[in-house]
């Protein structure tokens, strides 16, 4: 991603592509939008929310579009990432929305927000437990957090006990259900509920909307002329799996959609 948003019509609607793409063919967001539009429900309407690593800002988007007076606050510890936003969002006459740079284990705030989500952040944190200790004081009291993570049952690509991540940048192989719910209890969340994502709807859809398509540009960079083809085919079963996985319990699965209150 440029450091440098481009401020022409085309390149303002091309990041609004970028972030269809994006709703699109990555289960967690479908997870994600669900919990925030039942929290809609009884928001109120000059909520402040915390986007907690915020990455290309496309949760930040979504929020500012569901209420055009809640004040939404973006920060990640990318410096590029904050300055894309920042341009974007101005260029879209979005002044209620912010980004920062910030690191979550310093993350100051006091009693400021009624809701935090952070997805797909905490398996790149090492020390979770200042982090969760600091989204429960940065909230109001009754705020809620929404959290999404991989869980220990494959959601860094382990399999085996021997086996390491494919991602380099996780410091855990992902979370049991039990361990994130005491963490977040100790940090003095309660009503904590966490439920699986990535059960197996998710599972056959991620291998076609990320692993099939990541391996054939892998073997050749030329796949990438046909990929909007390859997406054109197949993002209809992506989407009904997608649909499935969200409105379907799970035994199990490779990731955990988590919420508590404070």
């Amino acid at each position: 991603m440029s450091t440098y948003v481009d401020q022409s019509y085309v390149g303002l609607l091309t990041r609004k592509l970028f972030y269809r793409l994006l709703d699109l063919i990555l289960l967690r967001t479908w997870h994600i939008k669900r919990e925030i539009r039942k929290w809609k429900k009884t928001a109120k309407d000059g909520s402040h929310i915390l986007d907690a690593g915020s990455g290309f800002g496309q949760y930040s988007y979504f929020l500012c579009k569901q209420n055009k007076n809640w004040n939404i606050l973006g920060v990640d510890v990318k410096r590029n990432y904050v300055a894309d936003c920042n341009e974007f969002f101005r260029a879209i006459k979005k002044p209620n929305v912010y980004f920062r740079i910030e690191d979550l284990t310093q993350l100051k705030p006091e009693n400021t927000f009624d809701l935090i989500i952070s997805v797909d952040v905490m398996e790149h944190i090492e020390n979770d437990r200042q982090v969760f200790h600091n989204f429960f004081h940065a909230l109001h009291p009754g705020g809620v957090l929404l959290l999404s993570t991989p869980s220990n049952m494959g959601g860094s690509g382990i399999t085996t006990k021997n086996k390491s991540s494919f991602i380099g940048e996780h410091v855990r192989d992902g979370y049991d259900k039990q361990e994130i719910k005491e963490k977040l209890k100790q940090a003095g969340f309660h009503h904590v509920k966490v439920h699986y994502s990535y059960g197996v709807p998710g599972k056959i859809a991620w291998k076609m909307a990320m692993k099939w398509p990541m391996k054939m540009l892998n073997l050749t960079k030329s796949f990438i002329i046909i990929l909007p083809v390859y997406y054109l085919l197949f993002i209809l079963p992506i989407i009904i799996l997608h649909y499935f996985d969200t409105y379907s319990p799970h035994k199990s699965g490779a990731g955990l959609i988590v919420k508590a209150s404070k």
